[in-house]
């Protein structure tokens, strides 16, 4: 026994050293945010490396010998790094190769509970620094990283590689969660065990970036995600563009996350003095499984990242499943009436409201681009018709795609040189429009003037929807130099932001929904300058439920526009109880629905504002039967005192989830379960139904579930007795 002691403790010597121990440290310390550390090391040879980033309580030990250079923590290309680097650099006397030497760091505490950390790195040889920026929100075990890159060498140099962080993760298995998916099946997820090499998710769309995946993953630790258990990592990318986000697996099953804008095509020269910055990747980490990872990022977003958090999402009918661009003053007014019947509090105006003559907005091939009111459609311009909306007490909200041109328009008759495309080519046009090219000086000053003319005149415009319904295929601008063309991919979606800010900032009583042909552009690098987003003109309740599902691991649901449409021709009840789960509103006509359909509408209304409303907009998110492993899918809000609660059920197939088990509650209370939004005449068919029960016992036994059929739905509200 002495000596397997003895044998242990040699070891454990021979593996690791303390930092004043070990000649290889000359400094050792950690950032850290609840339960997530990052712990760095510099060594002698002033580099520095990563020992640890993940569990906060586990011990970091740096081992007797140095580490080897895959534990760069920004690996730069070009000087013995063998791995995939994350820097990579062309100086201005043409050498490839970058060095980057420990300086300093600094720590200080901001407001809130924030603390931030900027580690500076220095090339020995240049006067070439990158900066290291990591903000903590301790209470939501966060970090969100970023880099600056500044120089003063002689001239320009060339960054061919900027990633935004490249930490590393050591484990026996890691699992990657992504969420793919092209136009009407968005956010879609797939799980895969990641193998030596390397993974690529990537974008290379420019504008509408996301139309294919969203840049976020999840990375489970030692086994595939759990809801409710195991050690998960969730990142998202705060940018709109192009990204990339690789995954490699080197040899000694070190597992390297390098992250940030796409490289692809966006070399970028920097000017002497110039500062390049990265967008910051978010991580969030937690031990307990992606349940608690995803409520720590809806906190996060809630208090950091979404415009008027604590604002209600206006109940609101939108009239494009209603007419589409076909429709007129008397046809608005209708739908006005229709609105007030059924107690939503704002009528959407979408596409079909601007341009006139040759150019009449009509259908998506004109008009696009001349923003003034159709005299046809509108005669008495934007305000009379908003006017008529408040008359009813319903308030009036518009669309926009300030981006966007179509050929046939009088703006591309007088400035077809703003677009994006390249020169000696065919134009390719992506529903019947082009993209405005918004590095160019003008085209920033027209695109505020589309919003402030739209808005400033007719202050009784109080939403907007901002759309974007193409991506970048033809990566040319006439307005960059040649030798710069590849900064447009950057430098839009940064004149994109200072847009967005502004609006932001000159209406700030305006609400925004972000728009681009479905969830092409979700993500928290634009989500600060709007409330909600549209996750997908897939509106068919039971595409619906996996979108939103999927939307659901990183954004709260006050952000998840979810609205009543006829697609799929479900039945009412099911696109009802689906679009309740999030920001709720309508897309039909309501003049042409039946009487006992408006009826069953304002009920649903009514039941929301009453009761639905506030556990959506402000309470915890519990997922509890996934439709991706069984016949159903359940989900819930759990209000932060824990006294209220909200269970959605949706059968997406036939089969039975006998026992639905919910999470979240208080295990001592008391809980008494009412089913809500019953049609009329219907009594419930849960055994369950106005009984009390015990949080403990309804989060152990469950609550008993009788359905079993397709398309059946159900909504329980819980309240404490």
């Amino acid at each position: 026994m002495k000596k397997l002691i003895t044998l242990f403790i040699f070891v454990c010597c021979m593996g690791g050293m303390r930092a004043a121990d070990n000649p290889n440290v000359k400094k050792l310390f950690s950032v850290t945010s609840g339960e997530l550390k990052l712990t760095f090391m510099v060594g002698t040879d002033d580099r520095l490396y990563q020992l640890g980033f993940g569990d906060a309580a586990a011990e970091v030990v740096p081992s007797a010998k140095m580490p080897s250079r895959e534990r760069e923590f920004l690996p730069p290309y070009g000087n013995g790094v063998l791995t995939e680097p994350a820097l990579q650099v062309t100086h201005v006397d043409g050498n490839t190769s970058t060095e980057l030497h420990y300086i300093g760091h600094r720590t200080e505490n901001l407001n809130g509970g924030i603390s931030q950390t900027v580690i500076s790195l220095k090339d020995p040889a240049y006067p070439f620094t990158v900066e290291i920026y990591i903000k903590s929100y301790a209470d939501n075990s966060m970090m969100e990283i970023w880099n600056t890159v500044s120089h003063n060498e002689k001239g320009k140099i060339v960054l061919h590689r900027f990633a935004s962080a490249s930490p590393v993760l050591k484990a026996k298995e890691y699992w990657l969660t992504q969420f793919a998916g092209n136009y009407k099946r968005e956010a879609t997820i797939s799980e895969e065990q990641l193998s030596e090499g390397i993974k690529i998710l990537d974008s290379k769309l420019g504008v509408r970036a996301h139309q294919m995946r969203i840049p976020s993953f999840i990375l489970s630790l030692n086994g595939p995600a759990q809801e409710n258990a195991g050690e998960v990592l969730a990142a998202s990318l705060r940018w709109s563009g192009s990204f990339q986000f690789a995954f490699d697996v080197d040899w000694n099953k070190n597992l390297r996350l390098i992250t940030g804008m796409n490289p692809l095509g966006s070399q970028y020269y920097l000017e002497r003095g110039g500062t390049f910055t990265t967008p910051a990747i978010l991580y969030a980490y937690s031990k307990q499984g992606k349940g608690e990872v995803s409520r720590r990022y809806h906190r996060w977003a809630m208090k950091h990242a979404i415009r008027d958090a604590q604002k209600d999402r206006p109940v609101l009918l939108n009239n494009w499943e209603a007419t589409h661009c076909d429709f007129d003053e008397e046809r608005l007014k209708e739908l006005f009436n229709g609105a007030r019947q059924v107690g939503a509090e704002l009528f959407l105006l979408d596409d079909g409201w601007f341009g006139n003559g040759l150019y009449s907005r009509d259908d998506d091939k004109h008009g696009l681009g001349d923003w003034e009111p159709s005299t046809k459609k509108l005669p008495r311009g934007l305000s009379y018709i908003a006017k008529e909306a408040l008359k009813r007490k319903v308030d009036f909200g518009i669309w926009l795609e300030p981006e966007m041109v179509n050929p046939q328009s009088e703006l591309y008759q007088k400035h077809p040189d703003w677009i994006i495309t390249q020169p000696k080519r065919t134009p390719i046009l992506g529903r019947h429009q082009e993209i405005l090219d918004l590095t160019r000086p003008e085209v920033q000053a027209f695109e505020w003037q589309v919003i402030d003319k739209t808005l400033r005149p007719n202050p009784d415009i109080s939403y907007v929807k901002w759309d974007c319904n193409r991506y970048i295929t033809q990566p040319g601008s006439g307005y960059l130099q040649p030798a710069e063309q590849s900064h447009l991919w950057i430098d839009y979606n940064w004149a994109l932001y200072r847009l967005m800010e502004r609006f932001s900032k000159e209406f700030p009583n305006v609400m925004a929904m972000l728009c681009a042909g479905g969830s092409g552009r979700v993500d928290y690098g634009a989500l600060p300058y709007f409330h909600s987003f549209w996750p997908s003109d897939n509106t068919d309740p039971l595409g619906r439920i996996k979108i939103q599902w999927g939307f659901s691991h990183f954004f709260p649901a006050s952000t998840i526009s979810a609205h009543v449409t006829r697609m799929g021709k479900r039945h009412l009840k099911l696109a009802i109880d689906v679009a309740l789960s999030g920001a709720f509103g309508i897309d039909l006509a309501l003049d042409k629905a039946t009487a006992e359909e408006r009826v069953q509408i304002a009920d649903a209304v009514k039941l929301y504002k009453a009761s639905i409303r506030p556990l959506v907009m402000q309470g915890e998110l519990y997922r509890l039967v996934s439709p991706y492993e069984h016949p159903m899918a359940s989900l819930s809000y759990v209000s932060t005192d824990k006294n209220d609660a909200v269970v959605y059920l949706y059968q997406i197939q036939d089969g039975s989830v006998p026992q639905v088990i919910l999470g979240g509650l208080d295990a001592r209370k008391n809980y008494r379960v009412e089913e809500v939004g019953l049609p009329k005449g219907s009594t419930s068919r849960f055994p369950g139904h106005g009984k009390i029960f015990s949080g403990a016992e309804l989060m152990s036994t469950g609550i008993a579930n009788p359905l079993n059929a397709q398309f059946e739905s159900a909504i329980l509200l819980l309240k404490t007795q």
